[in-house]
């Protein structure tokens, strides 16, 4: 009996995906992604900011920041969203353990805001463990004032 001879043909055809141009499909995709993204500026808010006999810096980095605006009514803003007053706490205490409590609470408030908006704030970031608040004011006026 004879035995069929060892050659096998081989097909042409490949099991495997080719990956050479993988990393050039990869590279338009990001480009492509960083091209067509908007990154949504918060919306200006008409806040006469309080004057101030002095002020410091933040050194923070702005992704350890929220901004809390208070207008003269009364309402309430966090990242453009209106929140009552007495859901300050509820709406900033998942965002301060997100940051590992390093969030630094900015408030700016009208200088007409009346005071009992102000406590309230300050009573609902401290019940939700944000003691870290600052107050936004403003020093360049004062110093226009001086010069004239």
């Amino acid at each position: 009996m004879m035995q069929e001879g060892g050659f096998k043909r081989k097909s042409k055809a490949s099991g495997d995906i080719p990956d050479s141009s993988l990393a050039d499909m990869a590279f338009l995709l990001l480009i492509f992604f960083m091209v067509s993204t908007t990154f949504r500026k918060e919306q200006p808010r008409d806040v006469e900011i309080p004057e101030a006999e002095a002020t410091q810096k933040l050194d923070t980095p702005r992704k350890d920041i929220l901004h809390i605006y208070a207008e003269r009514d009364g309402q309430i803003f966090i990242n453009d969203r209106l929140i009552p007053q007495d859901q300050v706490g509820d709406y900033v205490r998942p965002l301060h353990e997100d940051a590992n409590r390093r969030l630094v609470m900015v408030l700016r408030a009208d200088r007409e805001t009346p005071y009992r908006v102000i406590n309230a704030i300050q009573s609902e970031l401290q019940d939700a463990g944000a003691t870290h608040l600052t107050f936004y004011t403003n020093l360049e006026q004062r110093i226009r004032r001086s010069r004239r």
